[in-house]
C-alpha cells in the first residue's frame, strides 16, 4: 500500500500569507515556546470558518492549526507579563476571613458533649419510651446544673400551622404554678383601673402607659388590655408583636374581666402555640417541685392540647412527646400511657 506524503504547503490556507520556516535552534517540544514571525504569521478567521463548513481541510489539520495559534497567544501573554505573573498569583491567594457569631460555632456533627451531660445521659435508655411518672422521676435525678432548672414538655402534633384551620394557640392554667414571678401590666381606663390594682397588677395605666411603651419601657412579662383600649393598643403592634407581648383574645390577654385575668396569670397561667413545624413547647414547673406537682402540671398541659385540637387536624393527632430539663437530655414518652394516665385519688 503506497503511503501518501503530505507536504507542509498543502496545509496552507489559500488566503494565508506564506510562513517562514522556524530555525532549528528555536524548535522545542513545548508548544508554548513556539515563536512565529509576527509580521508574516496571520490566519483569516473567516476563511477557517468557511473551510470547516466546506470541508476543504482535513479535520486534523484544522485542529492542529487552531491549537498552535491558541498556544502562541498564551506564550505572548506570558512573555508580556514577565515576572508579574508570580506576584499576581501570590496576591490572588488570600486567607479566608474569620467567621463571627453563629457561623463560628462548630457544626452539630462536630460538637462534643460535656462530661456532665454524658454522665447523666447514662441514666436513661436510648429509644425507650417511658410513662410520665417514671420520666419525671428520671429528670429530677438528671438535674445537676448550678441553678434551678425548668421542666419542659415538647409535643409534636400532626398539624400544619400554615393553614388557618390547623393553627393551635391557647392557654393552660397550671394547678401548681410555674415557679416564676410574673410581672403583669394592664392597659385599662375608668373603673377597670381600680379592679386591676385590687387584683394585684404590677403596672396599671392607659394612654400614659402606651406612650411609655413607645419610648422603650418593657419591664413586664404579660400585658393585659380591656377591649375598649385595643383601638389605641393597635399602634404598639410593631413593638409588642415580635416580643410576644401583644394582647390577644386567644391568649386571654384581651378580656373585659381584668381582675380574673390578672389572678390567673399570677397563679400560673401559661400561653402556648404550635411553631411552624407543628411542635408545642411548654414549661410546666421547676425541678425543685415535688413529683406530684410536676405530674399534675404536665397532665394539665396534655389535656389542654387535646381539648384545643384544631378543626383541620386529620388522622393521628399526637406524633411524639418528649420531656426534659433546661440543661439535660430529653426522655421520650409513651403516647398511649401519657394520654390514659390518671392521677391517684387521695382519700
Amino acid at each position: 500500500m503506497a503511503t501518501r506524503i503530505i507536504s507542509p504547503s498543502s496545509l496552507t490556507p489559500p488566503c494565508a500569507k506564506p510562513i517562514d520556516p522556524v530555525r532549528p535552534q528555536d524548535r522545542t517540544p513545548s508548544l508554548l515556546s513556539f515563536k512565529p514571525n509576527k509580521s508574516n504569521f496571520s490566519l483569516c478567521p473567516l476563511l477557517l470558518k468557511s473551510c470547516r463548513v466546506r470541508n476543504i481541510f482535513p479535520h486534523r489539520g484544522l485542529t492542529h492549526v487552531a491549537a498552535v495559534a491558541a498556544d502562541t497567544e498564551v506564550a505572548e501573554d506570558v512573555e508580556a507579563k514577565g515576572g508579574d505573573g508570580d506576584a499576581a498569583a501570590a496576591t490572588a491567594i488570600t486567607p479566608p476571613k474569620p467567621k463571627k457569631g453563629k457561623a463560628a460555632l462548630p457544626l452539630k456533627r462536630d460538637r462534643t458533649r460535656s462530661k456532665r451531660f454524658l454522665e447523666i445521659q447514662k441514666l436513661r435508655e436510648n429509644k425507650k419510651e417511658y410513662d410520665p411518672k417514671t420520666a419525671i422521676s428520671l429528670l429530677k435525678q438528671m438535674a445537676n446544673a448550678r441553678f434551678v432548672e425548668s421542666m419542659e414538655a415538647h409535643f409534636r402534633l400532626n398539624i400544619d400551622p400554615k393553614y388557618n384551620d390547623q393553627q393551635l394557640r391557647a392557654t393552660v392554667i397550671l394547678p401548681k404554678g410555674t415557679g416564676q414571678t410574673v410581672k403583669v401590666a394592664v392597659l385599662a381606663q375608668g373603673e377597670k383601673v381600680e379592679e386591676a390594682k385590687n387584683a394585684g397588677a404590677d403596672i396599671v395605666g392607659g394612654e400614659d402607659l402606651i406612650e411609655q411603651i413607645k419610648g422603650g419601657f418593657m419591664e413586664f412579662d404579660k400585658l393585659i388590655a380591656s377591649p375598649d383600649m385595643m383601638v389605641k393598643v393597635a399602634s404598639l403592634g410593631r413593638i409588642l408583636g415580635p416580643r410576644g407581648l401583644m394582647p390577644n383574645p386567644k391568649a386571654g390577654t384581651v378580656t373585659p374581666n381584668i381582675a380574673q385575668a390578672v389572678e390567673e396569670f399570677k397563679k400560673g397561667k401559661v400561653e402556648y402555640r404550635a411553631d411552624k413545624t407543628g411542635i408545642v413547647h411548654i414549661p410546666f414547673g421547676k425541678v425543685d417541685f415535688p413529683e406530684e406537682d410536676l405530674l399534675a402540671n404536665f397532665l394539665a398541659t396534655v389535656k389542654s392540647i387535646e381539648a384545643n385540637k384544631p378543626k383541620g387536624a386529620k388522622g393521628v393527632y399526637w406524633k411524639s412527646a418528649h420531656t426534659c430539663t433546661s440543661m439535660g437530655p430529653s426522655i421520650r414518652l409513651n403516647l398511649k400511657e401519657m394520654l390514659d394516665y390518671q392521677l391517684p385519688v387521695n382519700d
